[in-house]
C-alpha cells in the first residue's frame, strides 16, 4: 500500500467528483454491503462523513476470493484505487481498487446486517446504532445545529457562559432533581432530630444536578450584558413519554435590557437561523429522513422559516380553544397549563403558523417571571411548533426587588439571597428563554421519539453505557 497518498473522506471524494477522476485515491471506512458475481465485486463503503456511500469495485482478475472473503457487512477496510466515472446507476463516481488492507472483520452475528431494523431494536443497540444510515444522519444534523447555535450567538456578541452542573438551587421549584452525594448510603449520618446531616457531605449541604442554568445565567447577564449557556441538564421525573429525557441539553440565553418583545424577536430569529443552517448544510441527511420517516419534513421546515410567528396572549388562546368546537382529551379553561394537544391545535389547525403564546397566569409559571399590571398574569412566552408543541419557553424576568421578594416569600423558597443581589445592586430589565436542544433536533430530523436524537438516552430504568 502506497504511503504518500493522503486519505480522503467519502464526503470529500463524492464532492470533488469529476475533478478527481483518473487520480489515485485513498479511502478508509466500514462496509455497508457487498455484492457481485464471479468477475467483479461491488462494496458500498461509508466512513460516517456523509449519508452517501462510495462504491468500491474489485476486479476478480486482480483480487482472489480468499482476499475478499473477510469483507462482510460491518467490517472495516483501507482501499487505494483509481477514481473513475461510474458505469452503473446510483453513483457518479466509483473507485477501481488496486490495493486492499482489512482492518477489522465483522462475523455473522454482527447485529446490523443489511435489513430493516426497528427503532426500538436499535435503542437496545445504542452503542452500534450510530453506524446506521438513520442515526448517522441524525447525529450529523445534531452536530450542525450545535455549531449553528454557537455561531448565531457569537455573531451577535453574546458571551458563552458556563453555569454549574452541580448546584444547591432548584430553578424550576419542582424538586425533580438528582442528588449528588458522597455520604455512605447504607449508613447515613443523622442529626438529633433524625434527619440526614448534610454538613458531613462533600459540599456541606444538599447538592443536586442542575435542572437549568438560568438563575446563574442571570448573574452573567447582569454583568456581561448578553450571555448564553449550552450544556447538559438533568430532571428526575418518572416520565416515559416520547418527549422527555432524564439527561438532555439546554440552550439558555439571558439578555440585560431586553423586554418581552425583544425576547420574542430574538427567539424567532434564533430558531429560524438554526433551521435554515440545517437545510443549507445537511440537505442530504434531511432528504434521507424525509424519504424514509416523514414525507412532510422538508416542507414543514421551510414552512417555519417562511412564516412570521403569531403572537397570541394566553387569554385569547384559551378563548379560541373553548370556542373551536373540538373535543380535547384534556379540558380547557382559563388558568390551565395547556397540554400539547391544545398547543398543536393553535399551530396546526387554527393559525397554521408557529405561535408565541404570551401572558400566562402567574400560578402556572415560575417565580422569577415579571408580573403584569393586571396582577394575574406574567410576561411569559412559549414558542409553539407543529407536531411538537412547546419548543422554547421564556419570559421577561422580574427585576423589582420588592415584587420578587414577595413572590419568593409567597412560595416559601429559601437560599435565594445571592439571586436577589442582582435586583438589589443595579437592577435592570432583563429577559431570557430556554430551548431544549433535543426538541430542536427532534423537529429538524422528523424523528418521533426524543430517545432517538441523543447518542445515549437516559430515562427511567435505563442508564446503559
Amino acid at each position: 500500500m502506497e504511503q504518500d497518498i493522503r486519505r480522503k473522506t467519502v464526503a470529500t471524494i463524492l464532492t470533488d467528483g469529476d475533478s478527481s477522476v483518473g487520480k489515485t485515491v485513498d479511502v478508509k471506512g466500514w462496509v455497508r454491503t457487498r455484492r457481485g458475481n464471479k468477475n467483479v465485486q461491488f462494496v458500498a463503503l461509508n466512513d460516517g462523513s456523509t449519508i452517501n456511500n462510495l462504491q468500491i469495485v474489485f476486479d476478480l482478475s486482480k483480487f482472489s476470493e480468499e482476499q475478499l472473503k473477510p469483507i462482510t457487512t460491518g467490517s472495516s477496510i483501507h482501499v487505494q484505487g483509481i477514481l473513475v466515472k461510474s458505469q452503473g446507476q446510483g453513483q457518479s463516481v466509483e473507485v477501481q481498487a488496486q490495493d486492499l488492507e482489512i482492518y477489522g472483520t465483522a462475523p455473522n452475528d454482527y447485529p446490523l446486517q443489511k435489513k430493516g431494523h426497528t427503532l426500538e431494536f436499535l435503542r437496545e443497540k445504542a452503542h452500534l446504532r450510530p453506524r446506521t444510515n438513520t442515526f448517522g444522519a441524525v447525529l450529523r444534523i445534531r452536530h450542525a445545529l450545535a455549531f449553528a447555535i454557537h455561531k448565531f450567538f457569537n455573531d451577535k456578541g453574546f458571551v458563552y457562559f458556563h453555569t454549574p452542573l452541580i448546584t444547591a438551587s432548584d430553578c424550576e421549584g419542582a424538586g425533580a432533581q438528582f442528588q449528588v452525594t458522597t455520604l455512605p448510603l447504607n449508613d447515613l449520618p443523622k442529626d438529633e432530630e433524625g434527619n440526614i446531616d448534610y454538613s458531613e457531605d462533600f459540599f456541606g449541604k444538599l447538592a443536586s444536578l442542575t435542572v437549568s442554568g438560568q438563575l446563574e445565567g442571570e448573574l452573567g447577564a447582569t454583568a456581561l450584558g448578553l450571555i448564553y449557556t449550552f450544556g447538559p441538564t438533568f430532571r428526575a421525573e418518572n416520565s416515559n413519554t416520547p418527549r422527555h429525557l432524564s439527561e438532555f441539553w439546554m440552550v439558555e440565553p439571558e439578555m440585560a435590557f431586553y423586554e418581552i418583545a425583544d425576547n420574542m424577536d430574538l427567539a424567532e430569529e434564533f430558531i429560524k437561523y438554526c433551521i435554515s443552517y440545517a437545510l443549507e448544510n445537511c440537505m442530504d441527511d434531511i432528504r434521507f429522513l424525509n424519504d424514509h420517516f416523514d414525507k412532510e419534513l422538508i416542507s414543514r421546515l421551510e414552512f417555519v422559516i417562511k412564516n412570521d410567528f403569531v403572537r397570541l396572549p394566553y387569554t385569547e388562546g384559551v378563548k379560541i380553544l373553548e370556542e373551536c368546537g373540538k373535543k380535547f382529551e384534556f379540558p380547557v379553561y382559563w388558568g390551565v397549563d395547556l397540554a400539547s394537544e391544545h398547543e398543536r391545535f393553535l399551530v396546526e389547525e387554527h393559525f397554521k403558523k408557529p405561535v408565541i403564546l404570551t401572558d400566562y397566569p402567574k400560578e402556572i409559571k415560575a417565580f422569577y417571571m415579571k408580573l403584569n399590571d393586571d396582577g394575574k398574569t406574567v410576561r411569559a412566552m412559549d414558542v409553539l411548533f407543529p407536531k411538537i408543541g412547546e419548543i422554547i419557553g421564556g419570559s421577561q424576568r422580574e427585576e423589582n426587588f420588592e415584587k420578587l421578594s414577595n413572590r419568593i416569600e409567597e412560595l416559601g423558597l429559601t437560599g435565594m439571597d445571592w439571586y436577589m443581589d442582582t435586583r438589589k445592586y443595579g437592577t435592570v430589565p432583563h429577559s431570557g428563554f430556554g430551548l431544549g436542544f433535543e426538541r430542536l433536533v427532534l423537529f429538524v430530523t422528523g424523528m418521533q421519539n426524543i430517545r432517538d436524537v441523543i447518542p445515549f438516552p437516559r430515562y427511567p430504568k435505563n442508564c446503559e453505557y
